[in-house]
């Protein structure tokens, strides 16, 4: 409760732990200071779990904390890259003639 807030508004708990997460502005003055380190974390995308191993707090608590702040507009979360798990045929036979050049 004194690290998330009080409990009086509707919580949208779409935040998963690969979630990526990018701060949109820098602290304001009126930020708690799981906030602002939270922000200071994300000026380079980080996913929840990493943000929760950091700042040495649950899940279910980080969640809260950044919930709140993408209502308020200080973070924007957005789904991990996910690569191909086999490369595309055409691309490494491209990559194979042209070594084959050298």
């Amino acid at each position: 409760f004194v690290v998330a807030g009080p409990d009086g508004g509707e919580r949208d708990g779409d935040l998963d732990l690969v979630a990526l997460i990018v701060a949109r502005a820098d602290p304001p003055p009126a930020a708690t200071p799981e906030q602002s380190a939270l922000l200071r974390l994300t000026t380079t995308p980080l996913s929840v779990a990493e943000l929760s191993a950091y700042l040495n707090l649950p899940f279910s608590v980080i969640t809260v904390l950044l919930t709140d702040m993408l209502a308020a507009g200080l973070v924007t979360a957005r789904a991990p890259i996910v690569r191909q798990t086999v490369a595309d045929r055409s691309i490494l036979e491209a990559v194979m003639h042209g070594l084959q050049r050298l």
